[in-house]
């Protein structure tokens, strides 16, 4: 099998965890299944760039010029924020380029769990039975999807969260580290959702809630 290249989007935290997921997969496997090319990145800071420069990948510069004249190639985008991330994956897709599926080796997945293309699972993940993953979306490590859960595209799920089961987590919302979304519940898009919070009812689109229970 011939790697397929991939290049990343992202040198600031969470862009240097997804290589380490492309790394762990590639060491799991008999034969290399991604070719890392390099990281783009439009405002890289110098410790950034010098965690990059330390695993022996370039960084290819800006993303706009770099999407705009390379080839068709697979992308994964290594950023937090859903906003951001779907808009750079957007302008890559618009391109031609094709998102890539990255799971770390120790996640684990139920019966019929599905994660759509762009989506990436980090060490630990736990994702249960009859679970649907929406396009380019973030499970941190640690974190557990319960079964029948179904996440839009973009959503990011931090550290040691619980998504109970049944839930509904629409397009780009945020679940921070350590919240707790209780049974089939309802996160409105691009709603936030505070670290440790306790989520016992719905919550609006576009809210932002904390606390236990969260408010």
């Amino acid at each position: 099998m011939t790697a397929a290249p991939l290049v990343t989007v992202g040198a600031a935290g969470f862009g240097r965890e997804l290589l380490d997921v492309v790394d762990a997969v590639n060491k799991a496997s008999a034969e290399t299944v991604w070719e890392l090319t390099g990281v783009l990145d439009d405002a890289p800071s110098d410790s950034d760039l010098d965690n990059i420069d330390r695993r022996g990948l370039p960084f290819l510069g800006p993303v706009e010029p770099w999407v705009a004249s390379h080839s068709s190639t697979h992308f994964a985008v290594g950023v937090g924020s859903p906003s951001v991330r779907r808009r750079l994956a957007r302008l890559f897709e618009h391109h031609g380029h094709r998102p890539a599926t990255v799971c770390h080796p120790t996640a684990t997945f139920g019966f019929d769990a599905v994660c759509a293309p762009g989506t990436v699972i980090c060490a630990g993940v736990q994702i249960s039975t009859n679970v649907h993953l929406g396009p380019h979306t973030h499970v941190n490590p640690n974190a557990t999807i319960g079964h029948d859960s179904v996440l839009g595209a973009y959503v990011s799920v931090n550290p040691g969260a619980v998504i109970s089961g049944a839930c509904d987590l629409e397009e780009a919302c945020l679940i921070g580290a350590g919240a707790v979304v209780l049974q089939g519940l309802r996160i409105g898009a691009e709603a936030i959702v505070g670290a440790a919070a306790c989520v016992t009812g719905p919550v609006d689109p576009g809210s932002v809630v904390k606390g236990v229970p969260a408010r």
